[in-house]
């Protein structure tokens, strides 16, 4: 191959994060709804009959389809779906930081208002409830944060033999933080309760 062509390759080659083809892909909306007291933020229970997480609080969201044009228009059907609205129901949508977990996930997240939130019929299948949290909350109050100890454990096939240090080999560990918040009797935590710090940062500033 001649140097050239080598240079060109890379040189046309828009850059994503290393393996994200096999990553499993999410899109999320945090809602705010205008209510009389001022800004509100929508949360979803999920439904206790779901097989992945019954019963924990989240964001309207779910997996990026083919169908969808983008994140956010993935974030805006699965959020028109679970809440029974319409996308013109939905306005001012935009980014926020995504976020790759160490579990072969990204998720993209999103803010946006929702409109006509008496219109909102859940839908059973998926979501459990509904409630809403006053944005200055979150504005005032700094999550808890905990700690999870992450170790790594070969397969017992792991060719320990091919590199130095063999079994003793120094493996590198790690932790990840767990936020959460608490108002009232919910117990709002993990990726949601990340992201909604993070729009709190964006904010406030």
């Amino acid at each position: 191959m001649e140097p050239d062509t080598i240079i060109n390759k890379i040189k046309n080659h828009s850059p994503v994060i290393l393996g994200s083809e096999e990553f499993t892909k999410y899109a999320v909306l945090l809602p705010l709804i205008e209510k009389d007291e001022g800004i509100h933020v929508l949360f979803e229970t999920r439904a206790e009959t779901l097989r992945r997480q019954p019963g924990e609080i989240c964001f309207p969201g779910g997996r990026i389809d083919e169908r969808d044009a983008s994140p956010a228009d993935a974030a805006v059907r699965e959020t028109t779906e679970e809440l029974g609205i319409t996308r013109k129901d939905i306005s001012d949508v935009h980014s926020l930081d995504y976020m790759v977990s160490p579990f072969g996930m990204i998720v993209y997240p999103f803010a946006g208002m929702i409109h006509n939130s008496d219109s909102i019929e859940p839908n059973p299948a998926e979501v459990g409830e509904v409630f809403t949290v006053p944005l200055k909350f979150f504005l005032e109050t700094e999550p808890v944060i905990h700690h999870v100890n992450l170790s790594v454990k070969p397969e017992d096939d792991f060719p320990f033999d091919l590199i130095v240090g063999g079994e003793n080999y120094n493996w590198r560990t790690g932790k990840i933080e767990e936020y959460f918040y608490i108002y009232n009797d919910y117990v709002i935590w993990g990726l949601t309760a990340r992201i909604l710090s993070h729009f709190a940062e964006l904010i406030r500033d």
